[in-house]
């Protein structure tokens, strides 16, 4: 299995890359969608982007929206199917 510190530095890079913002870094916890970081075609992207990165599939709607929501469920959710 990889390296959770690895997996969530990974991650982390991608969404902050899709989201256009460094903040996401910081403000692990805040929600992306409220603020504006991430729409419905930037979580394409990112589920697009996990599956390529990690081998991990997650369908749009295999999980709710509020489980996928800030960096810290993002990376809970992979890790969790590594």
């Amino acid at each position: 299995m990889a390296d959770k510190a690895d997996v969530e530095a990974r991650l982390l890079d991608e969404i902050a890359d899709i989201c256009g913002d460094d903040i996401v870094r910081e403000k692990r916890d805040v929600d992306l969608f409220e603020e504006g970081l991430l729409d419905s075609m930037g979580a394409i992207e990112l589920l697009v982007a996990i599956e390529e990165d990690f081998g991990v599939s997650i369908a749009p709607t295999a999980v709710p929206r509020d489980e996928m929501n800030t960096v810290d469920k993002i990376c809970a959710q992979v890790l969790k199917r590594l």
